[in-house]
């Protein structure tokens, strides 16, 4: 390792799925975080630290911070999704809640949770990437420097707090802003002035760094393998320059900070390197007759698991189905896609969909958040860990999910309906997300904003409107069937369509019609059903599952 080459970054991931894309409750400011932060110390025998369990968590949320009792859970829970865990675990937890028959059992099995408390506080802290400052929405964002400016101004506006979660410069800046806030958070007591700062001799811990580990990760050489900050830390060489002591076993907290500082850089995994300098894919053709390009970019050939990432922008009217490595485990971005019919049918990351119209999105299982974020007119098919949706206007959601639905803020006429469709790969898909079938709670969302608690923008699908939804392409795998069954109105409903066409059927066989009234019968109902496609508007669905001609074959990748 070549110490002068040392490079540190801010991680994509605690903030483009960590980050809750609502401001944070006025109680996460650093005031009260810091209150806590001394507080868990001092009660570290009762399930405070260094790990944090849930009833702690609870008391202090509820109690101190007058948090109601789901927004604290809410937190710990999205926090608890990021940690690192096997597939089996995340099964094991469900199947564990789906035999609670009452919410004290579910409160009890809560309270055997813990999770990591120095990291759980930089979570808390970083929910304020969101929080709507009056000066910033006048004078917009302070840039760490000039040289960091963002390259691409379409998919980083910084007009409102939601391109914040995708956007890295964003990051680094909230991370290099607030460097010596995340610090102080993360000193002992006896480290601070009474104040709760740090002084010029103040310390930080082994496990202070480690935790900061949650928010930095670099690398010693430019193509190096990448390490969490803390094990960069305690390289030898680079003693000297972070005031690591090998005989307290602590750093100097202003040579630290002043380390820090010297070699953050942009994540080269990040969005705008994606965009940047990430590899093109053709997965979409040109749509004759449009200017408009679309553009998919995708860093999987450089990036390592963790950091994969998918960017896909402007596909218009279009039907575009993948199901391939270079999906698998990515955070997927789509942005800005009109009229369009897309099939991402892998074991997914994290999935954002922003400023999307008139269009469907067929998903593979999504291992942490599926958000969306001003769309009009969506449909969205998918089993994912947790949905949450903000300025959405007439949008259906058909989903699976072990959590509640989170209407975030701005949205109207919200449909939930059950999960209705299946590929063959699925069951195994959501094996490798560790999604389970139940519990299963696409009915029972929690209306999250300041502006109102009003339910009544959203409704759940009559069943008398209820379709099953076939994907049609064929691939190997052996799941035949919906997984997890149908809810039982809505299987009832089916049961009755299949009745009257059954009686229908009868009703044309008894009729005995001659050859030519046969004939001139089969032309009226297609021409029926011709109307009826055009007027659904499911006639370019059909049209668009037509294969391009050879010359312009979707290309593989």
């Amino acid at each position: 390792m070549d110490h002068s080459g040392v490079l540190l970054w801010v991680k994509a991931e605690p903030f483009m799925v960590g980050a809750l894309q609502v401001p944070p409750p006025s109680k996460f400011s650093l005031h009260y975080l810091r209150k806590i932060s001394t507080y868990v110390r001092t009660r570290a025998t009762e399930g405070a630290y260094p790990r944090l369990y849930w009833s702690t968590w609870r008391h202090i949320a509820c109690g101190k911070l007058q948090l109601a009792k789901d927004l604290a859970w809410l937190y710990f829970e999205i926090f608890d999704s990021l940690a690192v865990k096997t597939p089996e675990e995340r099964l094991e937890w469900s199947e564990i809640l789906s035999n609670c028959m009452t919410e004290d059992e579910v409160e009890k099995q809560r309270n055997q949770l813990s999770v990591d408390t120095l990291q759980f506080l930089l979570f808390l802290y970083i929910q304020q990437l969101n929080k709507v400052s009056l000066r910033t929405s006048l004078i917009g964002e302070e840039w760490p420097s000039p040289r960091n400016r963002s390259q691409s101004p379409d998919l980083t506006e910084k007009s409102s707090c939601h391109n914040k979660n995708w956007n890295d410069y964003s990051h680094q800046a909230f991370v290099y802003d607030h460097l010596s806030d995340l610090l102080e958070l993360l000193l002992d007591p006896e480290q601070l002035t009474a104040s709760f700062h740090s002084t010029h001799s103040s310390l930080v811990s082994q496990e202070a760094v480690v935790a900061l580990s949650f928010l930095i990760e670099g690398t010693a050489s430019r193509a190096g393998k990448i390490y969490p900050l803390h094990e960069l830390a305690l390289w030898q060489p680079l003693h000297a320059e972070n005031g690591f002591s090998k005989i307290s076993k602590t750093f100097s907290f202003y040579k630290l900070e002043a380390w820090l500082r010297a070699c953050l850089t942009g994540n080269p995994f990040g969005t705008s390197a994606c965009l940047k300098s990430g590899k093109k894919l053709a997965w979409a053709h040109q749509v004759e007759g449009t200017t408009k390009r679309a553009k998919i970019a995708c860093n999987t050939h450089v990036a390592p698991r963790m950091h994969r990432m998918v960017v896909m922008s402007q596909v218009y009217k279009q039907t575009l189905a993948k199901s391939s490595d270079t999906l698998v485990g990515a955070h997927v971005k789509i942005h800005r896609c009109n009229e369009s019919f897309i099939y991402l049918l892998s074991p997914l990351r994290s999935v954002t969909i922003e400023k999307c119209r008139n269009s469907t999105f067929v998903l593979g299982p999504v291992q942490t958040a599926l958000h969306l974020h001003s769309c009009d007119n969506i449909k969205v098919i998918a089993v994912c860990h947790r949905l949450s949706i903000s300025s959405t206007t007439g949008c259906v959601f058909h989903i699976l999910t072990p959590t509640h639905p989170l209407i975030l803020s701005g949205n109207q006429t919200v449909t939930f309906a059950p999960f209705h469709t299946h590929y063959p790969m699925l069951e195994d898909h959501m094996a490798r997300t560790g999604l389970a079938t139940v519990p299963n709670y696409w009915d029972k969302p929690m209306v999250v904003c300041r502006e109102n608690s009003d339910t009544s923008v959203f409704r759940l699908l009559p069943p008398c409107e209820f379709y099953i939804f076939i994907i049609p392409f064929e691939m190997e795998g052996d799941t035949t069937e919906i997984p997890g069954g149908l809810p039982s109105a809505y299987q009832k409903a089916l049961g009755q369509r299949e009745q009257k066409i059954q009686i229908w059927q009868k009703i044309v066989k008894e009729a005995r019609l001659t050859k030519d009234q046969r004939k001139q019968f089969q032309v009226l109902v297609e021409n029926k059903f011709y109307e009826w496609l055009i007027h659904t508007g499911h006639r370019q669905q059909l049209d668009s599952l037509v294969p391009p001609a050879a010359g312009s074959k979707q290309a593989a990748g």
